[in-house]
């Protein structure tokens, strides 16, 4: 069997798997498929009528390395015919049985079509180099989504490598002693307090690991996720590890929309121990774990609340730390709620630019409206109210009439319907009493070969036009 000869390609083989990280038969498959499409480009080359190569053309063909002799061979999968038609896909039978006698119709032999070592010419080297390295990067993208597929929505330590545009370039690693990959932190997921520099490091929330190819990092990470707080909190608090502590919802505000607002989260927990204190816990002695969390964002302000299942108990634990005379469910079924709170703790309730209330009302669900408890009139508000559940009461039940009115309508409609179709039918007249003003079918059609229809074209030719 003929053979192209590559020296240095064990070495070489060696070389880009310690240089791009990849197992030595990821490299060699790689290989095999770039040497394949120069193949394609070469049969190209010395075939004036190329237009035969489809997409398909060459898929029984395949390259097998030689490492040891340091070489490669084209091979092709051809099919016994009797008659040939087209060289690359079939074989004779009587070409096969001179050497196979037991051969048959419909069998596939596999053949050594590899070119003479010259004939493997400088522009089928130029396209192998350029698929290798397009395969090798792909070969390194699909590594990469193996490696941190499982690792979506965990946190990962990070080192700052480069900026592009608005985004940081940072690397990470996935802890199973594998290299560093690149990572890209956009501007939406960068947090205000953070000092992007060169070698920095930073604790980052894995987001998603893009599939496909395309350019840039392959992985997508975050600073300002709500999830990144949560797994904070995790690793500093063993009882959520240990599950006797359960975070039950968490709103982030990483990117106030003002400078003059800094980022917030507030944190509901809860457990089922009565001799645990699930605030206590993630506040730790004097502090001490919710300041690690608090250290790694930034400075981040982070309210940690106890979770209540009476939803008036859970809005005024979320308001915290303003304190709260009374909360009033004005509209469960559309989860509204007055919470009055003294004179002096309207701004506290409301927040800088209402950033407290906005974020007590995402993490309870409930639209909260802060009001002075001591000018709240509850005549006039509850008098609201049950004009707005009278108003709704009112459009519901006309919603009610009008289905029952299309339902009459829709019964009358079948019975006339029905009446219709019990009617008799007039009875067929005989030929020789039909009226004289009156055609017969025969008749009829006849006249029809020669009327107009409404397009001035004659009935006969319209008939036979196919239909738009």
């Amino acid at each position: 069997m003929s053979m192209v000869t590559l020296p240095g390609l064990q070495d070489m083989i060696e070389g880009i798997s310690r240089d791009r990280n990849l197992p030595k038969h990821a490299v060699q498959a790689a290989l095999r498929e770039a040497l394949l499409k120069g193949y394609e480009r070469y049969r190209r080359t010395h075939r004036p009528d190329s237009s035969i190569f489809d997409e398909e053309y060459f898929n029984n063909f395949e390259v097998e390395l030689d490492i040891e002799d340091e070489g490669f061979r084209v091979l092709a999968t051809k099919t016994i015919v009797e008659e040939v038609s087209n060289g690359d896909h079939q074989i004779s039978l009587d070409e096969v049985q001179e050497v196979a006698a037991e051969a048959q119709l419909g069998d596939t032999v596999v053949l050594d079509v590899t070119p003479e070592q010259g004939e493997f010419g400088r522009m089928a080297a130029i396209q192998t180099k350029q698929v290798l390295a397009q395969k090798l990067r792909d070969q390194q993208r699909k590594l990469v989504q193996e490696e941190f597929q499982e690792l979506e929505g965990t946190i990962l330590q990070a080192r700052v490598l480069r900026f592009e545009r608005q985004s940081v370039i940072m690397a990470v690693t996935s802890g199973f002693g594998q290299p560093e990959v690149e990572a890209e932190l956009l501007k939406r997921d960068q947090l205000p307090n953070d000092n992007y520099r060169a070698n920095a490091t930073f604790r980052i929330f894995l987001k998603k690991v893009l599939e496909g190819s395309h350019r840039g990092p392959q992985l997508l990470v975050s600073r300002s996720d709500a999830g990144l707080v949560v797994d904070l909190f995790a690793t500093e608090v063993p009882e959520i590890e240990e599950e006797i502590v359960r975070i039950v919802a968490v709103a982030r505000e990483a990117n106030p929309p003002s400078r003059s607002v800094g980022p917030r989260t507030k944190i509901a927990v809860d457990t089922l121990e009565r001799d645990v204190d699930p605030v206590g816990a993630c506040i730790g002695a004097r502090g001490s774990r919710i300041q690690v969390v608090v250290n790694e964002l930034r400075g981040e302000k982070i309210d940690v609340i106890r979770w209540s299942p009476d939803p008036a108990t859970y809005i005024a634990n979320a308001l915290s730390p303003a304190r709260v005379e009374e909360v009033r469910l004005m509209n469960p079924d559309d989860r509204q709620a007055h919470v009055l709170v003294p004179d002096d703790q309207l701004s506290l309730a409301i927040g800088k630019e209402g950033q407290n209330v906005r974020l007590a009302a995402r993490l309870t669900g409930w639209k909260i409206d802060i009001k002075d408890a001591a000018k709240y009139d509850y005549e006039a508000e509850d008098r609201k109210l049950e004009a707005l559940l009278e108003e709704r009461r009112q459009y519901r039940e006309s919603d009610w009439e009008n289905e029952d009115i299309e339902e009459e309508i829709v019964e009358e409609s079948d019975l006339d319907a029905a009446d219709n179709s019990e009617k008799e039918e007039p009875q067929d007249m005989p030929q020789d009493e039909m009226p004289e003003d009156e055609m017969s079918g025969d008749e009829m059609l006849e006249d029809l070969g020669t009327a107009e229809d409404g397009f001035g074209t004659e009935t006969s030719e319209a008939m036979q036009r196919p239909q738009a």
